[in-house]
């Protein structure tokens, strides 16, 4: 197949619009100039109701626009006409008001209300919520807009979306006006519906060709709704013509329409059909020999073979020419095209590249950047001598990282080289680990008014993500360093720019000190000084091959030159050719010269070899090399290993991409002598970067950060955010946790408690109570008072034991009474100090046994006082076991069974120590201590007393039964009050001590409590029975005499009295007035 250098009017132009994703967003309904068929008017407004219409009949079995391949009209047939889906709708009719009652009208206005509410809301997730959700994800706005939203719109408008097209046209266009009905269209598919048309980007390229070429013949395949027809037909010379086919019939049907309504139909002849069967009867059916202008706007599937059955249609026929010797014509055939050097741009690199792979033709680029290039199956045969843009997010990633940043925002210019700039970063960032995105926010191409702070208020939501990540054009980066400066944001962002910014002082113009500190990146290169040389004596004269530099020449020096056809605007200066570049302009190398060198070198390289292997020792090119054969070229392409123009290896990888090398650079503004951008380090597939280089806003060295949380605390876990590996909370191990790991806590051990940073436990302090302790100064000090007044009473007993006095209570007794007293001070010692095995054996035994004894004893005398008067009312014979002997006997058994008791609780639990690290275990470990103490519960201390007080309440029902006995017999009334005295301590003892179970100082409290209480009933005994004797013996001793001695008769004839007295004061309480006097005695 023929493959023609473009470059004369008269050869034919391929012009391909591929499918690509759809860039703008639809906003939402569109806005019906009338009611839908299937509203109907009403007194109350519009309401529902049954409509139909006639399908169509018209069936369509192959698709042939990318437009019908996203929309899915393709295929369909226009049915219209179903009923409403909602019966209740589809039935309604409002009644007039006379006609119901109150309850009609609350139900109306409920069913209204209800409506208007669910509509409002349906209508603010259709119109605004959702969009704004799917506008950021290609896939997902795709299908919102072109599944959901077009079939929604298909079935409450009964109408098709290129019949939508046709109404905006015909509602908005001047009919008869070609660019009218164009700029109809565009807005149509801008701000209401997704649809396939070129779109005003693509449109003035298309417009740009057919101005070029001026075809007289066009074909174009895939006509859609007729936008691109409409487009060139008004374009064309008057009698030029345009086929256009369009498979779909519907489709058909409105361009149609279109056209007709463009006026343009005389140049337009429109053919409903299938590519593959018409481009071979074109010829014969159209009589056109060759097009000039082939449009290709269909199935990307159906370019390759198209285009193949086309190739008869746009080579020139030269059957009907001949010379005037009648012999052919010797035409020379056309240069062949065997490899394309460029382009810049991703976006035109791409283009050219899809159309460049149907001809096999390989392609060097200089400056496209995009990833996407990168993948051989679908631009196997493009290679650029500049690192992809993959590399330069590895670049950036990395530098990144460097900083110590984890949490950075991105900003991409919506296309090619900025989404897929960003896209890279992202998923390199993911496959790396420990960098989290903030905000990923897209620049739109046509960005509105106040865009911009928007994109800066974004931004600041996350206003710890400092770093910006930015892939953009330079206009773009320009108004969002415009927009921070006008945030009051001078030094907040930390940009780091791709190449795009480079070392470029037109983006920070007027910006600098918001760009203060900006890193960039830019392809490693070096100014070419050759060319310098060489350009510096280009002038009108000697570079006329070059069509474009009269342009530049102009712009260059700020002149006019005189070009027919070409309006300047009034006071530029005319130039005179003479000007001179570097002398009479602020001429700069632009960036990319060396790298067009390198291409051009790496072409030349891979034909010279080509010719080696192929023409060894032949001038010009063999047969082996005519034609050349692509696929072979570009593996020679591949192979190309050379020294380039900056003296840098020129190479390719099997995805013909040139190594990643990069020079990094930090714009410097404070502190520095020539403010400007200083070149801070490199990167060849890793990064070396000098920080001591490196400056910041204001001058400061320190590099700032860029973090989503700072790290934690001594003795504080994080607790992720869920989603965002790099943020989390702080959270303080509290209680006695100590931290385990950076994201978790753990209990210290029972015995231990955490160390004040909480980094780990330490063993907690061990306390008991100690002797001067204000918990154990007042019981120790009762004790001794009481030591020491139980030792006088036993002293003086002892020293007048045959005294009247001490006979009279009874010595064998009292002895026992006062040893238990004594006893009873002595325990408070015992529960003070130091605990041990042998300190808790005497606590168990001396506990309850000095109680026992002396509440033994005073039942044993109270039992004694009340059987003998009890006996004494019977009887003159006295009662058995009250003699010393027995008394002692008696006393001595009730003892032995507290004996008995302590020492089965021996054998049970035998005595030991333990540390309890629960009683003194505040909320607060620092106060947290472990306490020595004997292994007894409450519990086995109330058991250990509880025989003493069942002792203590017997004796003092004893002593209540006893209270009539007269003052002259032994020691009733004084025991009573004994007994009485202290059930009222004891009473007061078991709130405080069980009270306190729960304090942390329940240790101290309940010993103290306890030992008080012992004290204060052993005082009580002590002071009620025998300090009254005590004071007789020594301060009256005349009354330490025996008056008479007692006889059990005498007893007798006492309790007869007192049993009279008692049962007159009874007679005296039930009301009797007349006392009679006893006469027995």
């Amino acid at each position: 197949m023929a493959q023609g250098v473009v470059h004369c009017v008269s050869t034919p132009r391929l012009l391909l619009a591929p499918i690509r994703p759809l860039r703008r967003l639809a906003s939402g309904l569109p806005a019906f100039s009338q009611p839908p068929a299937w509203w109907k008017k009403t007194s109350f407004g519009y309401h529902l109701q049954d409509t139909t219409a006639n399908p169509s009949d018209t069936q369509a079995k192959h698709r042939i626009g990318p437009a019908r391949a996203l929309g899915g009209r393709g295929g369909e047939s226009d049915t219209a006409g179903a009923n409403h889906p909602c019966p209740a709708f589809r039935r309604t009719r409002f009644p007039p008001t006379a006609a119901r009652g109150s309850g009609a009208h609350v139900m109306w206005l409920t069913l209204i209300y209800s409506c208007t509410g669910g509509a409002a809301l349906l209508y603010a997730l259709y119109r605004w919520v959702i969009p704004a959700a799917v506008q950021y994800h290609g896939g997902l706005a795709l299908f919102w807009h072109d599944v959901v939203v077009e079939r929604m719109l298909d079935t409450l408008t009964q109408s098709t979306r290129p019949q939508r097209l046709l109404g905006a046209v015909q509602r908005n266009a001047t009919r008869g006006d070609p660019r009218s009905v164009v700029k109809a269209i565009d807005q149509f598919c801008r701000q209401k519906e997704w649809a396939m048309n070129v779109g005003d980007e693509k449109g003035c390229i298309l417009d740009s060709v057919v101005a070029e070429v001026n075809p007289a013949a066009v074909l174009e395949l895939g006509t859609y709704c007729g936008y691109s027809t409409v487009r060139m037909a008004s374009l064309l010379p008057p009698h030029a013509k345009i086929i256009t086919l369009e498979f779909n019939p519907a489709n058909a049907a409105v361009a149609r329409q279109v056209i007709a309504w463009a006026g343009v139909e005389e140049k337009v002849h429109l053919v409903e059909g299938a590519s593959g069967d018409w481009i071979p009867k074109l010829k014969e059916q159209f009589g056109i020999k060759t097009f000039d202008l082939v449009f290709l706007d269909h199935w990307k599937d159906r370019y390759l073979p198209d285009t193949k059955l086309m190739e008869a249609l746009i080579q020139k026929d030269t059957s009907d020419v001949r010379c005037s010797n009648g012999e052919p014509p010797i035409i020379p055939k056309p240069e062949r095209v065997v490899g394309v050097i460029g382009a810049s741009g991703s976006s035109v690199s791409i283009m050219v590249a899809n159309v460049l792979r149907l001809f096999s033709i390989p392609q060097i680029s200089y400056a496209s950047t995009a990833p996407e290039l990168s993948d051989n199956s679908r631009y196997e045969f493009f290679s650029r001598v500049v690192p992809p843009d993959s590399y330069q997010a590895q670049a950036m990633v990395d530098i990144v990282k460097a900083m110590g940043w984890n949490y950075v925002s991105t900003l991409a210019s919506e296309g090619n080289y900025g989404e897929s700039g960003v896209d890279a970063f992202l998923q390199i960032s993911r496959e790396a680990g420990g960098l989290c995105i903030a905000q990923s926010i897209k620049i739109p191409r046509e960005p509105r008014p106040g865009e911009f702070e928007k994109i800066i208020k974004r931004l600041m939501e996350t206003s710890n993500a400092r770093g910006v990540i930015i892939f953009a054009n330079e206009d773009d980066i320009k108004r969002v360093l415009q927009a921070a400066k006008k945030a009051n944001l001078t030094g907040h962002f930390l940009f780091v720019g791709s190449d795009s910014w480079g070392a470029k002082n037109s983006p920070i113009q007027d910006q600098e000190d918001v760009a203060e500190g900006a890193v960039t990146i830019l392809p490693k290169r070096a100014s070419i000084d050759g060319f310098d040389q060489y350009f510096a004596t280009r002038s009108l004269e000697n570079n006329r091959r070059n069509i474009w530099f009269a342009e530049f020449w102009e712009d260059d020096f700020k002149c006019k030159l005189t070009r027919p056809g070409i309006k300047y605007e009034p006071g530029r200066r005319k130039c005179t050719g003479e000007e001179r570049i570097s002398q009479d302009s602020q001429y700069e190398q632009e960036g990319k010269v060396q790298f067009v060198i390198d291409a051009v070198y790496a072409m030349a390289h891979a034909l010279h070899s080509m010719h080696l292997d192929l023409c060894p020792g032949s001038m010009g090119v063999c047969e082996k090399m005519d034609p050349v054969e692509g696929r072979m070229l570009l593996q020679y392409i591949r192979s190309v290993n050379f020294n380039g123009s900056a003296g840098t290896g020129v190479m390719f990888n099997e995805n013909g991409d040139a190594p990643g090398r990069y020079d990094i650079f930090q714009y410097q503004l404070s502190n520095v002598s020539n403010p400007g951008y200083k070149d801070i380090g490199q990167w060849t597939n890793h990064l070396r970067i000098n920080p001591e280089e490196m400056q910041w806003s204001g001058g400061d060295r320190k590099v700032p950060e860029s973090v989503c949380s700072f790290p934690c605390e001594s003795g504080e876990r994080k607790k992720m955010v869920k989603g965002v590996p790099c943020c989390w909370h702080c959270e303080l191990c509290d209680g006695y946790q100590y931290l385990l790991d950076e994201f978790s806590c753990d209990m210290c051990p029972f015995d231990m408690r955490p160390l004040k940073n909480r980094t780990g436990c330490r063993s907690t302090p061990i306390i008991k109570l100690e002797w001067s302790s204000p918990w154990a100064i007042i019981p120790v000090f009762l004790a001794i008072l009481g030591i020491l007044a139980t030792s006088g009473v036993i002293a003086t007993f002892i020293r007048f034991n045959d005294t009247p006095i001490v006979r009279a209570s009874g010595r064998e007794l009292s002895y026992v009474l006062l040893t238990g007293i004594f006893l009873i001070y002595l325990i408070t010692f015992l529960m003070i100090a130091e605990p041990s095995v042998a300190v808790c054996a005497f606590r168990r035994l001396l506990l309850g046994l000095g109680m026992c004894i002396s509440y033994a004893a005073m039942l044993t005398k109270t039992n004694r006082i009340y059987r003998i008067f009890e006996q004494g009312k019977k009887s003159v014979t006295p009662p058995k076991f009250i003699s010393p002997t027995s008394q002692l006997i008696i006393t001595f058994i009730l003892i032995s069974v507290q004996v008995l008791g302590v020492f089965i609780w021996f054998g049970v639990m035998p005595p030991h120590t333990i540390i309890d690290y629960e009683e003194q275990k505040p909320p607060n470990p620092e106060f947290a201590r472990g306490v020595l103490k004997c292994d007894m519960s409450d519990l086995s201390l109330i058991l250990c007393l509880s025989y003493s007080i069942v002792l203590m309440i017997t004796c003092t029902v004893y002593a209540i039964k006893s209270r009539g006995v007269p003052e002259t017999f032994n020691e009733a009334k004084p025991i009573g009050f004994t007994m009485y005295t202290t059930c009222i301590i004891w009473l007061a003892f078991v709130p405080i001590f069980f009270g306190t179970a729960q304090s942390t100082e329940k240790m101290f409290i309940q010993t103290t409590t306890l030992t008080v209480s012992m004290s204060l009933s052993a005082t009580v005994s002590l002071g009620m029975l025998y300090i009254p004797k005590v004071y007789v013996i020594i301060f009256h001793p005349e009354q330490n005499v025996q008056k008479r001695k007692r006889s059990f008769k005498a007893v007798v004839q006492a309790a007869t009295v007192s049993t009279h007295l008692s049962q007159k004061s009874n007679d005296k309480q039930n009301g009797e007035s007349k006392i009679e006097p006893d006469r027995s005695q």
